[in-house]
């Protein structure tokens, strides 16, 4: 599998399980890309929604991403701390030739606040879509035994939870902004 320079840019296509758009980022920095683990970055970038409404993200954000787990994680770096939001999701796919890093959304969001508290969110959403586009159980087993990996990964303080490692990779990121 090929994976991006770091400097370059690249946009963030979500999907759903149908293969519908979900979201795309437009410009993301890549911050390290290698086959197992791309970390990008973004402040202020536009996203465009599958109906075509878009928005800018309000603060500087770094983007963990993970080939082999089930889940992508956002650090978002804000006036009274780092919030992340994780989504459960499949493992990303770099796509060379759009530069582009996507992946499958699965519904269910974990928040984490900056004392390290979480909260689960879209429980509904998920039931209602894994219904609706007939996820496997397969695949109902593989995020609830990540979503266990995550909270975990959480009260550990591992991989981007860890202290400084938002704020060292976004120091990085101002490198090339």
């Amino acid at each position: 599998m090929v994976s991006p320079n770091a400097g370059s840019k690249m946009m963030i296509q979500s999907y759903k399980h149908n293969g519908q758009l979900h979201r795309i980022w437009k410009n993301s920095v890549v911050l390290k890309g290698t086959e197992s683990v791309i970390i990008g970055a973004n402040d202020r970038t536009k996203v465009i929604e599958s109906d075509g409404h878009s928005w800018m993200t309000r603060e500087p954000a770094i983007c963990y991403f993970d080939a082999k787990h089930w889940f992508n994680i956002i650090g978002m770096l804000r006036d009274d701390g780092i919030y992340y939001y994780c989504n459960l999701s499949s493992p990303f796919v770099y796509d060379e030739e759009v530069d582009s890093l996507k992946y499958i959304d699965y519904d269910l969001d974990v928040k984490v606040f900056p004392d390290m508290t979480f909260n689960l969110l879209d429980e509904d959403e998920y039931e209602e879509n894994k219904a609706l586009m007939k996820y496997p159980e397969e695949i109902h087993r593989i995020l609830y035994q990540q979503l266990e990996v995550l909270i975990h990964w959480i009260r550990q303080g591992k991989g981007p939870f860890s202290p400084g490692f938002v704020d060292d990779w976004y120091e990085m990121y101002l490198t090339y902004h």
